[in-house]
């Protein structure tokens, strides 16, 4: 009993000893460029250790200035009626020479337009202020 085995390449029922790596590579590359692509999309962000804060209340001053911007976008500096920007950006430069410089809390409505409160923003930085707070009410408790 002895097994006769044809040499490789002797016909057409030859054994293969070879490894078909064809798949391999393919799969290989398209992993490759699937990790190049989205290598660079995970490290954009810049690594920063933020400040642990608490929003305290704070009281208002007798000569913080107090402008609201309504959900129309009129305009008010305390409880009176602004006619127009010109009106807001001469009173605006008139407290901004005064020593210690007061500070501006700005109240927008949040229906208002976002427009409205750029504006007043404007303003103030066309005034010199540099001290400007936004009033907002805290998130119910449930």
């Amino acid at each position: 009993m002895a097994i006769d085995f044809e040499a490789v390449g002797e016909g057409d029922e030859g054994m293969l000893s070879d490894i078909n790596t064809t798949p391999l590579v393919d799969v290989m590359l398209v992993l490759l460029i699937i990790f190049l692509i989205t290598i660079p999309v995970i490290n954009t962000s810049v690594a920063v250790k933020l400040p642990k804060q608490v929003n305290q209340l704070q009281q208002s001053r007798p000569e913080t200035m107090v402008i609201t911007v309504d959900a129309s976008g009129a305009t008010y500096l305390f409880d009176t009626k602004l006619s127009n920007a010109q009106a807001l950006q001469e009173r605006l430069a008139r407290i901004a020479g005064q020593n210690p410089q007061p500070e501006v809390h700005i109240r927008g409505d949040a229906r208002a337009n976002y427009e409205a409160v750029a504006r007043v923003l404007y303003a103030c930085q066309q005034a010199g202020i540099t001290r400007i707070g936004f009033v907002t009410e805290p998130p119910p408790l449930n």
